[in-house]
């Protein structure tokens, strides 16, 4: 999968989040107690997806980046590939990490 693939990938994924987001917001707001507004929902959800989608876009450009490094030395060096995994895993960290803090900006309100 090609770099510029990977980002589509993202972009794809950011855009149905904001399209979820808009869709499902005012289902939710309707669920909370009358002292918060459905204004403040909309701009929770809004950055929980903001927050996801920006760390699956960095996620994915590093793991793209990673790769390509990652395949570029074990042609040179076999022995090494194995290491280099866990750099590929560490770049994907990223996205778990978007993923805690939309979930810290959900617990909070």
């Amino acid at each position: 999968m090609d770099a510029l693939d990977g980002n589509v990938l993202a972009i794809l994924m950011v855009s149905i989040l904001l399209l979820l987001t808009s869709i499902l917001s005012p289902v939710f707001a309707a669920e909370v107690s009358a002292n918060t507004t459905s204004e403040v929902m909309m701009w929770k959800f809004l950055s929980m997806a903001l927050a996801i989608g920006m760390c699956s876009l960095g996620a994915a450009y590093a793991v793209a980046q990673v790769s390509v490094a990652a395949l570029a030395s074990a042609a040179e060096k076999p022995e090494i590939f194995g290491r280099s995994l866990i750099f590929a895993g560490l770049a994907e960290g990223i996205a778990i990490y978007g993923l805690l803090i939309a979930f810290i900006i959900w617990i909070t309100t």
